[in-house]
């Protein structure tokens, strides 16, 4: 019998199977922010084990409300960077060279294929978009990984999502995630790797693929998945080619050597959902759970008084470009807030390159620095109560983007669009 992606991971990398179904896994990196890592930091120090198991393989970002907003969230920061300093780990970007921590670790070429990463944050499964097994864990299971690099994890069962098809113009990787959420629901995937396969998949880019990723976790997922392939090498090509590491010769071989964390074709599964992508529609979220989708149609003319574009599911270049395009000669409606967070500086400054960023400023947008703030109601975007948000983000909870507001989840296009016409419309119909 084959195996799946996640049970080579797991193969390659336990050290200890102590009880049950309990593995110990070696980590091959320890992402940290400014929000959940200062109190695992706080407990080892009171337990006098500051330590870290390996400098190089911590990576660190000042990202959730960057730049601090109050006393608190500067006295996280500080703690984050005091202990960088003080451990010396080379790879930490602060406010000015920073962004969104799941845009900014794969936009440094930190996540590769047959990876086990950690980090305290629940969206860590973006990066399972490289073939990768990455999970978001909490503190206690943060620091053991902070001081000994190792995680225990029961292994999960693999659910493969077959997507076929085609895509049609105006739908977009958002919209695959919201129509994979509604069809299994916010349980449909509990602690089980979501595998993604098929023609939808190998035509996304890594973008797409870690749009997908991103909200996996919305459908209980454990990670998601996509196997490694001559997209992902592209993508890693500065990382690992001669300019980079000199990993590879060529990308021929990196493709070979990254294919033994592709699944076997007789590898069992939990369960396959096969999904005909030709028939998706540009969707999003209603109320407040992730698995409650409509199309944009049914919700036309839903009145919005913010759109925010941005955050770890769709504020890379791609999604900037898209947005651009339908904003282009046009101005946001005179109702509506337009808000807009390029993931990282470096998406940023290729924003401003391309003047996209002038493309924004000219349609009304306010063009903010990096960060999450908005997307989890801290800064840079929080709604009042009764408020309405078109968001390119990934939780439309109650209270998610600020106490008694609703949020509803959509394409960076979708949004744009309804920043235009300050209702929900169809990007077509503009």
């Amino acid at each position: 019998m084959g195996k799946t992606l996640a049970e080579k991971i797991f193969d390659a990398h336990v050290v200890d199977r102590p009880f049950g179904d309990t593995w110990v896994l070696k980590l091959d990196c320890v992402f940290c922010h400014e929000i959940t890592t200062p109190i695992a930091i706080n407990d080892l120090t009171a337990k006098k084990l500051d330590r870290v198991f390996d400098t190089s393989r911590i990576k660190a970002v000042i990202d959730h409300v960057s730049p601090a907003k109050d006393s608190k969230t500067a006295r996280q920061g500080k703690i984050l960077r005091d202990w960088v300093r003080r451990h010396q780990i080379k790879d930490f970007f602060d406010i000015g060279r920073n962004g969104v921590c799941h845009a900014i670790f794969p936009e440094k070429g930190f996540v590769r294929p047959g990876y086990t990463i950690i980090m305290g944050d629940s969206h860590t499964c973006t990066h399972g978009a490289f073939g990768a097994f990455a999970a978001g864990v909490g503190t206690t299971d943060l620091e053991v990984g902070i001081l000994k690099g190792v995680c225990a994890f029961r292994k999960p069962e693999t659910l493969r999502i077959n997507l076929n098809g085609e895509l049609n113009k105006g739908v977009y990787a958002k919209d695959v995630i919201l129509a994979i959420i509604a069809k299994i629901g916010v349980a449909g995937a509990t602690d089980k790797v979501m595998e993604l396969r098929g023609p939808v998949i190998d035509a996304l880019s890594m973008e797409g693929r870690m749009t997908i990723c991103n909200m996996t976790v919305e459908a209980g997922a454990t990670s998601g998945v996509c196997m490694p392939d001559s997209v992902t090498v592209d993508y890693l090509w500065p990382f690992i080619g001669p300019a980079g590491e000199k990993a590879y010769a060529g990308k021929e071989a990196a493709l070979a050597d990254y294919a033994r964390w592709r699944s076997d074709d007789d590898a069992a599964y939990a369960g396959v959902v096969d999904i005909d992508c030709s028939g998706l529609e540009p969707s999003a979220t209603v109320n407040y759970k992730p698995d409650q989708v409509k199309t944009i149609r049914e919700l036309k003319g839903t009145r919005v008084d913010q759109v925010y574009i941005g955050s770890c599911t769709n504020g890379r270049m791609e999604d900037l470009r898209a947005a651009a395009a339908v904003l282009k000669g046009r101005k946001i409606a005179g109702s509506v807030r337009g808000i807009v967070s390029p993931a990282t500086t470096e998406i940023y400054t290729q924003a401003l390159k391309e003047g996209l960023i002038q493309v924004f400023l000219d349609a009304g947008f306010c063009v903010t620095n990096a960060t999450c703030g908005a997307c989890l109601g801290m800064s840079n975007g929080v709604l009042a109560e009764g408020e309405v948000c078109a968001s390119t983000t990934n939780r439309n909870f109650y209270g998610r983007m600020g106490r008694g507001g609703m949020v509803h989840l959509m394409s960076p296009v979708s949004a744009a669009a309804a920043a235009v016409a300050g209702s929900i419309v169809n990007p077509e119909d503009l």
